[in-house]
C-alpha cells in the first residue's frame, strides 16, 4: 500500500518536505521507520517471514514487527498501530521501549532504493504464539524461537541468507538488548 511519508535528510532530520512511499523508494530519499521486536520473559524473541508478495526480501525471516510511519505520524502511535496491524496484538506506549534510531540503505534495484531510518523499539511479548493474528498480506508466518539460536543465525554461524540483510552488527545490538531484560 502506498503512503504519504515524511522526507528526512541523511541526518535522519525532516526536511519538511513529504512524498508518497513508492516516491521515496523510487529517488533513494531517506524516510522513517519502525521497528518492533518482541521478546518473551524465557529468552525467545518473534520473527516474521515476509509475506512471498512483498517488493522487498520476500519469504526472508525479518524483524517481529516493521513498517513504514506516515507523515506526520508520531513515531510511538505508528509502532502501536504496525503491530496491531501485522500481528493482531494491542500494546500501549508504556509497553514500547526504544532502542534508538538506526540507518538502512538497500538498493535493491535502479527504481527502488530503501533509505530508512528505523526508530526501534523492544516490547515483552506476554501471549502465546497461537494468540497472534498475522496480516495475511504482509506476514507469511511467525515464529517464537530461542535467543540464542537467533544470535548464532544472524552473526553468519547459521545461513544468514534466513534473514533480511540488515547490518549484523543491528541484530547484535537486538540481541544484547533483549539478553539485559531477561
Amino acid at each position: 500500500m502506498d503512503e504519504l511519508v515524511d522526507i528526512l535528510d541523511d541526518m535522519g532530520n525532516l526536511t519538511g518536505k513529504t512524498a508518497m512511499k513508492s516516491m521515496a523508494h523510487a529517488k533513494g530519499w531517506f524516510h522513517p521507520t519502525i521497528h518492533v521486536w518482541l521478546y518473551t520473559e524465557d529468552g525467545k524473541v518473534l520473527i516474521q517471514q515476509r509475506g512471498k508478495d512483498k517488493d522487498t526480501h520476500p519469504l526472508l525471516w525479518d524483524v517481529s514487527v516493521a513498517g513504514h510511519i506516515g507523515a506526520g505520524e508520531d513515531i510511538e502511535v505508528s509502532a502501536i498501530r504496525e503491530v496491531e496491524e501485522e500481528i493482531g496484538l494491542s500494546i500501549s506506549k508504556k509497553d514500547l521501549e526504544k532502542i534508538g534510531v538506526f540507518s538502512s540503505v538497500h538498493k535493491h534495484r535502479e527504481d527502488l532504493i530503501d533509505c530508512e531510518f528505523h526508530h526501534t523499539f523492544l516490547c515483552e511479548l506476554k501471549l502465546p504464539l497461537e494468540k497472534l493474528k498475522k496480516q495475511d498480506s504482509e506476514v507469511a508466518q511467525l515464529d517464537l524461537i530461542p535467543l540464542l539460536l537467533f544470535s548464532e543465525e544472524t552473526r553468519g554461524v547459521e545461513d544468514i541468507r534466513k534473514y533480511v540483510p540488515h547490518e549484523i552488527s543491528y541484530y547484535q545490538k537486538m540481541v544484547q538488548e533483549i539478553q539485559k531484560r531477561l
